[in-house]
C-alpha cells in the first residue's frame, strides 16, 4: 500500500515498485482514513506513507498499524526533515524513512531490506546516531514534544492558523490552542515568532 496526498509522488514510487518487483499489486490512498480502511479489506506486504497527509496523525498510525497489524512493516518516505523526523517514526515502529531527496537506488535499497524484515537507516542517520545527536535532549529542545505537540509545531511553523490546525486534525479549536500553549510553554518560547527563531537554530 501506497499512502500520499501527492499524486506524481503516488505514480513515481508506483512505477518503481512495478519495475522491481514484476508481480507486484499497489494500492494507493491518500490519508490515514484511506491506510485504515484498506488494511480492513486486504492483507499487504508493506505499507509506504508520508508523514504530512490531511486529518492524519502519522505516529499514531504506525503505533496502529504495527499493533494491530504486526505482520505488515511500514516505510515512511517523506520531504519531512530526516534528523528531526527519522527517529520519532522508528520509535513509533516504521521499520525505516527514506528521504524524498535520496535517489531511486536508495529508495528500491530500503524497500528490499524491510520486505525482508530488516530495518533501513540512512547513513545520515546512522552518523547522528553515531554523534548521539538524537538521543541527547540538549540537541534539541523539540524531543521533549508529544506526538501530539509536534505535529501542531509543524503546522504551526507551516503557517496554519489554530482554527486550521483543529480542522485539519479533527479537534477542537479549544484543544488545538491548549496544546498551543504547551508546546509553547515546552520550548520556552512567548510568540510564534520566537518559535520560528528556535526552529531554525536547531534545523528543525
Amino acid at each position: 500500500m501506497l499512502a500520499d496526498d501527492h499524486s506524481v509522488v503516488r505514480a513515481g514510487v508506483s512505477t518503481l515498485l512495478k519495475s522491481a518487483y514484476s508481480k507486484a499489486i499497489v494500492v494507493e490512498t491518500t490519508d490515514g482514513n484511506g491506510v485504515r480502511e484498506e488494511l480492513k479489506r486486504h492483507s499487504y506486504d508493506m505499507i509506504i506513507l508520508d508523514i504530512n497527509m490531511p486529518d492524519t496523525d502519522t505516529p499514531s498510525l504506525i503505533k496502529y498499524i504495527t499493533t494491530d497489524y504486526p505482520s505488515i512493516p511500514v516505510l515512511v518516505f517523506s520531504m519531512s526533515p530526516e534528523q528531526v523526523y527519522a527517529l520519532r517514526v522508528l520509535n513509533a515502529g516504521a521499520k525505516g524513512f527514506v528521504s524524498k531527496e535520496s535517489s531511486l537506488e536508495e529508495l528500491r535499497k530500503a524497500i528490499d531490506l524491510v520486505l525482508k524484515e530488516k530495518t533501513y537507516i540512512s547513513p545520515e542517520i546512522i552518523q547522528l546516531l553515531a554523534d548521539q545527536s538524537l538521543f541527547n535532549s540538549k540537541e534539541t529542545p523539540f524531543a521533549s514534544l508529544s506526538p501530539r505537540e509536534f505535529q501542531i509545531t509543524t503546522l504551526l511553523l507551516e503557517g496554519k492558523s489554530i482554527s486550521e490546525i483543529a480542522a485539519l486534525l479533527n479537534i477542537q479549536m479549544t484543544t488545538a490552542s491548549t496544546h498551543k500553549a504547551r508546546l509553547f510553554s515546552k520550548l520556552k518560547v512567548k510568540t510564534l515568532l520566537e518559535l520560528k527563531e528556535l526552529s531554525i537554530f536547531h534545523k528543525f
